[in-house]
């Protein structure tokens, strides 16, 4: 009994420890982001609290923030559905089909997406030139489509696997093709999986820096994580109370989702992750 106890002390103090750990830099973003004149780690900060930096960052024109997100927002959802998409057919012919090699396809695209983006960014760049698209969508939805595909190969492969493949054939004996079962069938039951896949390559791409950094040149297509980094005021000194309000802001939509489709999300990655 004494060494249940025990256990369950410990348990609660390291769960304790470790959400004061993860929690903390977003409590003192809240705070700076409320300062009527913050410095930053500056223990003579004045924490007066005020919206006044919400209202800068949102109503001042000149920051363009609201463009940095709506381009975010629009760049990372068209990336996560067409990278998942595309994914959701590849993971199939993976899991279903018996293909030669198929497993250095899965590892094949695991070691391309090791590659640092500053290897490939010069490359990158010049393409973009020649086709036109520097500083547009395109310049960063193809990129990021890229980005997010072995994660999301590998994600849904391992669901895919677990589902049984009495459906399939149940589903050829009624006539479907295999386009109709990726569709109707596997793609319904492993909703879970690939609704948590969206969210994560949604994120993975949103928070993604050095493409937007280089492929972009002002508000009309730059995106939030570059478009916070280059605040900057009057006479070059560093806005914390706009950057953190912006940050807080930022992290809003992905909240949202996560909270939304929490269970789904749960559902998807652990299932996928045990087999049986």
């Amino acid at each position: 009994m004494r060494e249940e106890k025990v256990k369950t002390i410990l348990i609660a103090a390291g769960v304790v420890l470790m959400l004061s750990f993860c929690l903390a830099p977003f409590f003192f973003m809240i705070v700076t982001s409320l300062s009527k004149n913050p410095e930053f780690l500056s223990p003579a900060a004045d924490y007066q609290f005020t919206l006044q930096n919400y209202s800068s960052v949102i109503f001042k024109e000149s920051l363009h923030f609201i463009d940095y997100l709506r381009n975010s927002i629009i760049v990372s959802g068209v990336a996560a559905v067409a990278g998942v998409l595309t994914a959701s057919i590849a993971a199939f012919a993976i899991a279903r089909f018996e293909l030669p090699g198929k497993m250095l396809v899965l590892f094949f695209a695991l070691a391309v997406s090791m590659f640092p983006q500053i290897s490939i960014v010069g490359y990158l760049f010049k393409f973009m030139t020649w086709m036109g698209w520097i500083n547009s969508y395109f310049a960063l939805i193809f990129p990021y489509v890229a980005w997010v595909l072995p994660l999301s190969l590998w994600i849904l492969t391992s669901y895919f696997s677990q589902i049984p493949k009495e459906l399939d054939r149940a589903a050829y004996v009624d006539g479907c093709s295999r386009l109709k079962v990726l569709t109707r069938v596997i793609m319904p039951v492993a909703m879970p999986a690939i609704l948590s896949t969206v969210l994560l390559a949604f994120i993975f791409a949103f928070n993604e820096f050095m493409f937007a950094l280089i492929l972009t040149s002002d508000h009309h297509a730059r995106t939030v994580p570059v478009g916070i980094a280059l605040f900057q005021g009057l006479h070059g000194e560093i806005p914390w109370g706009d950057i953190m309000a912006a940050s807080a802001v930022t992290t809003l939509p992905v909240v949202i989702l996560t909270i939304i489709f929490q269970r789904r999300i749960i559902a998807g990655l652990t299932r996928g992750a045990v087999k049986g």
